[in-house]
């Protein structure tokens, strides 16, 4: 789900159809809060914008909920999380750095562990992007994906996310092959899933994030499609082999 200041109701709305429509989780994101600013720069209307959009979905349905609070704000999101009971954070770069749409970015995972212990909220899990979406690679250019899959859970990442380039862009299955190549973590998709992509795809991940692909026309500012979903969560249920 993504968020804007105005549109509280409305994702709550999204909450239930979501719901509705079995999903296993609900992500919430600050996707309208263009341009993104910089991490040390997310400020409190950000993050109390986030806590009412969570609290809201928390009071419509009861599936467990995360929460991606860009650009890169981990430790807000695990402030948030920890208010509102969220179960797990997105971090879009959690090792090393690369060059971002927001600038020079690096990795959040050492003071973003020490303050997860600090607020009590280890119980808050840390899904990492691998080879992340947006930007440049070229200060890990000399590291393979398998090799960065490594470091991310070398520093204590939960989840590890295979991605494609940008928002929507489909995520190829050689890129999630090379992330479950260096991780005995679970892997997701992180964008771009369809329902006809899932055969390809859950072959190699556990699972996926899915976001634009399920609201109304495929555009991420538009409401949830209940038949969208309802063809998604078909797809998942055939390949698991469930009715």
């Amino acid at each position: 789900m993504h968020f804007a200041w105005h549109d509280i109701e409305v994702h709550a709305v999204d909450a239930r159809t979501l719901s509705k429509g079995g999903v296993d989780g609900i992500i919430l994101e600050n996707a309208s809060d263009l341009p993104f600013a910089r991490p040390e720069d997310i400020g409190p209307s950000t993050v109390a914008a986030l806590t009412a959009a969570c609290l809201a979905v928390r009071a419509e349905v009861s599936n467990p909920i995360g929460i991606t609070c860009v650009a890169n704000g981990v430790i807000p999101a695990l402030g948030i999380a920890k208010a509102v009971g969220a179960e797990w954070v997105r971090a879009n770069q959690w090792v090393n750095a690369y060059v971002a749409n927001e600038g020079f970015l690096n990795g959040p995972a050492p003071e973003a562990m020490r303050y997860r212990s600090n607020i009590r909220a280890n119980d808050v899990a840390i899904f990492a992007d691998v080879h992340v979406k947006f930007g440049a690679h070229a200060i890990t250019a000399d590291r393979t994906i398998a090799d960065q899959a490594t470091d991310a859970e070398w520093f204590d990442a939960d989840v590890l996310i295979a991605s494609g380039t940008r928002t929507g862009s489909p995520t190829e299955p050689r890129e999630v092959a090379e992330v479950r190549a260096g991780t005995n973590l679970p892997v997701i998709v992180g964008s771009g899933l369809s329902a006809d992509q899932v055969p390809a795809l859950f072959t190699t991940a556990d699972g996926a994030i899915v976001g634009q692909w399920l609201k109304r026309d495929g555009r991420w500012w538009n409401p949830v499609d209940p038949r969208r979903v309802e063809q998604l969560m078909n797809a998942v249920m055939k390949f698991r082999g469930k009715p």
